[in-house]
């Protein structure tokens, strides 16, 4: 199944996987597959196949589910493979997250007729095999990007899309997560970061401006950031490129702020340079919080000359440091209430409590922020989160506990459900 799929993958486009995962699913004997991908905001998930199909008489396909409140959305949110009622006589229909590395990208929906521990595991290779094709095949797919739009999205936010790494990473060492919105109007916020070795590279950048000229900027902003940092540019020297670069294209009139770090996982050091941005925020065991300062410099772009301080903090195993942009603790409620740096601590550590991962966390908070305003967000509002698990490079059941997604060898992280959203 999974051989033959992966074969013919290679001259197979997008528009076809659905198709050719079910005809090949078939052989291991797994029955009415469907592939389902999540929308840019994460509401609902949108079949990306339009083959119908029934079983004693009901019609099963679906063009789009929500994911709240639904057993699909469910195993979409937790990282889990989650059994549901089966109209087939005899089968077990089952939902199965659809992971590109830890990215969440939809779930598979397959029938079996047999619920054993070896139909589990063919699910989950299935479901494996189809994540590997959807990534690869996405980018040079104008299909995909319709389908997990539901919005019209203007030029800024399509150059930002494209620019942007994916919204979670996790490995032995470190958990990463980001959310931006408004996702269809994004304007000049941007974030990045990288794995180098021991390194993990981390910066967030809040360009002057709410239109295409402010993602132009963000966006030669995050370039040069890279083309430094893979010169082996400490963050200050990167940052200081980065001000060469919005200089030398836009001779003052255009710039960022921003935080560049980088943290070394051997030894938890987490050195970092501000730019007239708000200051990292550091969580430690789950309740001590407080802001990382440091002299801050002035904004990328600006030419002004003024140089910021190198801050260094010791981190420990489990801290996460969280950046962010104005746009996230200056929303405001209908009330005029404020949500301010202490709201979002404040969210992050319930929703630990929530026994939710650290996508899933930023997810739910980006709705909540974007409710606050009524469904319109006035300012780009993103947010950044590393969780620093330990020097050991090991720790590969709490990252994927953290991440949302199977542990080592495909097993399911042990972190249980919550109730069913209501």
């Amino acid at each position: 199944m999974v051989a033959g799929l992966l074969a013919d993958s290679h001259l197979m486009p997008l528009e076809q996987l659905p198709a050719r995962t079910a005809e090949y699913a078939a052989t291991a004997g797994l029955a009415h597959v469907a592939v389902f991908l999540a929308d840019l905001q994460r509401h609902v998930l949108r079949n990306l196949g339009d083959t119908d199909w029934t079983c004693a008489g009901v019609r099963t396909h679906s063009a789009e589910l929500r994911i709240a409140g639904t057993v699909a959305g469910r195993a979409y949110q937790y990282g889990r493979l989650l059994p549901a009622a089966s109209p087939c006589p005899g089968g077990f229909r089952w939902w199965v997250p659809l992971l590109g590395g830890t990215e969440r990208l939809g779930v598979l929906r397959a029938t079996t007729y047999t619920d054993d521990a070896r139909a589990r595991e063919d699910l989950q290779m299935l479901a494996d095999a189809v994540g590997l094709i959807v990534v690869a095949k996405r980018d040079s797919s104008d299909a995909h990007a319709r389908r997990v739009r539901t919005d019209t999205m203007n030029v800024a936010a399509e150059m930002q899309w494209r620019l942007l790494p994916p919204r979670s990473y996790a490995d032995g060492r470190v958990v990463i997560a980001a959310a931006l919105e408004p996702a269809y109007r994004v304007g000049g916020d941007a974030f990045d970061y990288a794995l180098d070795g021991r390194l993990v590279h981390l910066s967030i950048f809040d360009a002057m401006g709410h239109d295409t000229a402010a993602g132009v900027t963000a966006g030669l902003a995050m370039a040069a950031g890279r083309n430094a940092r893979r010169r082996q540019a400490d963050p200050a020297g990167t940052a200081e490129e980065i001000e060469k670069a919005l200089v030398e294209q836009f001779g003052g009139a255009r710039y960022a702020t921003g935080v560049v770090a980088r943290l070394d996982t051997r030894t938890g050091v987490l050195e970092w340079v501000n730019r007239g941005h708000h200051p990292p925020v550091l969580i430690r065991g789950r309740r001590w919080v407080r802001e990382l300062a440091c002299a801050p410099g002035d904004p990328m772009g600006t030419g002004l000359g003024v140089a910021p301080e190198v801050c260094r903090a010791q981190l420990e195993p489990g801290d996460r440091i969280v950046l962010y942009t104005d746009g996230i603790t200056e929303t405001r409620s209908v009330t005029g209430d404020e949500l301010g740096p202490a709201g979002l601590v404040d969210f992050l550590i319930r929703s630990h409590a929530d026994r939710l991962s650290v996508p899933e966390t930023l997810c739910r908070f980006m709705h909540a922020v974007v409710e606050r305003h009524d469904g319109e967000l006035r300012d780009d509002a993103t947010v950044l989160f590393c969780e620093w698990l330990g020097s050991s490079p090991d720790r590969q059941d709490r990252a994927a506990a953290e991440a949302g997604m199977p542990g080592p060898g495909g097993t399911w992280a042990a972190r249980p459900l919550p109730p069913v959203d209501r």
